[in-house]
């Protein structure tokens, strides 16, 4: 008999407590409060209007929202081309950021714009999606100095940090758990 007092004392707390926390609008109040002040440090990441290997248009702005890893790379690049493999698999997961590659085709020894579509299509990589800067002003933008380069950008358009050198996915991952 004390058994079942007790089990019935603690369902009746249980859902007292439940229902404070659910039916208290200050408490929500507070909690929307802290979400919308989520916000990460540092500048703007400065925009871009780019071309698709298919024509389309992608911009900083219309990624607004997203968090989005940028990969500065070269068809030239021996350690940009031992993690392609990895960089599609990245792209096919559904990971809480968009990935996103900038090529700038005739500037720094990488090739033509032609020659490099026929090239990167034969590899036949299905999730990379490849973006031209044909001025190279969006690699100089973002200090890229060395290939692979990557930038983490947060949904609030802001620049997180730019590494250059290659880093594996989990790690990559890890980065953008701390990013909002």
């Amino acid at each position: 008999m004390n058994n079942k007092v007790i089990i019935g004392a603690l369902i009746v707390a249980v859902v007292a407590m439940i229902g404070f926390v659910v039916m208290n609008p200050k408490m929500a109040q507070e909690e929307s409060k802290m979400v919308a002040t989520m916000s990460n440090t540092g500048d703007k990441a400065s925009s871009f209007d780019l071309e698709t290997m298919g024509g389309e248009k992608v911009s900083l702005e219309s990624l607004s929202g997203e968090k989005v890893y940028v990969k500065f790379w070269a068809s030239w690049c021996s350690i940009c081309l031992a993690g392609l493999d990895e960089l599609d698999a990245l792209a096919a997961e559904e990971s809480g950021f968009r990935v996103i590659t900038i090529v700038s085709p005739g500037q720094n020894g990488e090739q033509s714009r032609s020659d490099f579509e026929a090239w990167f299509k034969e590899l036949g990589y299905k999730n990379i999606e490849v973006l031209f800067d044909t001025s190279g002003d969006v690699q100089k933008a973002y200090g890229v100095r060395a290939f692979p380069t990557a930038a983490y950008i947060g949904s609030d358009g802001v620049l997180i940090k730019v590494i250059p050198g290659h880093m594996d996915n989990e790690a990559i991952k890890a980065s953008f758990e701390e990013i909002y």
